[in-house]
């Protein structure tokens, strides 16, 4: 549900440095918001802080958000935790392979120009 960014309320959090809002501020304005934030009934924001700050970064007026029931601080301190533990960056080999992929992808060799106009030929018959 989208909600205006305005009406969400931010609490005590336990991230302190946001780190580079800009860099994902780009993200999110080339590829749009990725993840919903996660916020209360009552408009308490509960995980998606850095997400929330690069939305208002853009001049973005709403955000995509999920709503969840839970009104306690032990439960969304946990929430906030959660989000932020359970995840895992690339290793070094997989970005690598991630950005060959994308090279290969951007730059076609000749064969693969040739063979992707061959078949945009054929789909426009078929």
């Amino acid at each position: 549900m989208l909600v205006p960014i305005e009406d969400i309320k931010v609490k005590n959090r336990l991230r302190k440095d946001l780190g580079d809002i800009a860099a994902l501020a780009e993200s999110m304005k080339r590829f749009g918001q990725i993840s919903p934030i996660m916020i209360t009934k009552k408009n308490e924001l509960v995980a998606g802080g850095r997400r929330l700050e690069a939305a208002r970064s853009l001049g973005w007026r709403t955000i995509n958000a999920i709503e969840i029931d839970i009104s306690d601080k032990l439960t969304k301190l946990e929430y906030e935790l959660e989000e932020n533990v359970q995840r895992r960056d690339f290793s070094q080999e997989e970005a690598d392979d991630a950005v060959e992929k994308i090279l290969k992808l951007r730059n076609p060799s000749l064969f693969r120009r040739i063979l992707n106009a061959i078949i945009r030929f054929f789909k426009r018959f078929f």
